[in-house]
């Protein structure tokens, strides 16, 4: 699982738990003005084919973390639940997308929307 807040002009995703292990990331930020388009989507995560493994795990129906490469994209997974998991497309990123499971898909939707929607302001 992840935890996104926002602090001064920056999404930063911080993995919780062991998951850190699992995708041998510990924490992410990326500038809100990176940040193309959030959206909850428990169907992107339901498959079992996530893309080639580097460096992550994937154990199909149990947890995808860590790097991988999908379409030609780089997409960083850290995912337990599908029915959790929030898509944050990216530009000018290491990384294309974000597909993270977070506690409340809506509200980390409404929040990075909402960061999004300041960042011109």
């Amino acid at each position: 699982m992840v935890e996104v807040t926002i602090a001064n002009g920056v999404a930063v995703f911080e993995v919780m738990g062991l998951d850190k292990l699992w995708s041998l990331k510990s924490r992410l930020e990326i500038p809100l003005a990176h940040i193309r388009s959030v959206r909850a989507d428990p169907e992107i995560a339901k498959g079992w084919w996530h893309g080639i493994r580097a460096p992550g795990t994937n154990v199909p129906g149990v947890l995808t973390a860590g790097t991988f490469y999908q379409d030609g994209k780089r997409v960083f997974w850290d995912v337990h639940d599908p029915e959790q998991v929030v898509v944050i497309s990216l530009k000018d990123e290491r990384y294309e997308e974000l597909i993270v499971e977070v506690a409340n898909p809506f509200a980390v939707t409404g929040l990075l929307e909402s960061g999004i929607g300041q960042r011109g302001a």
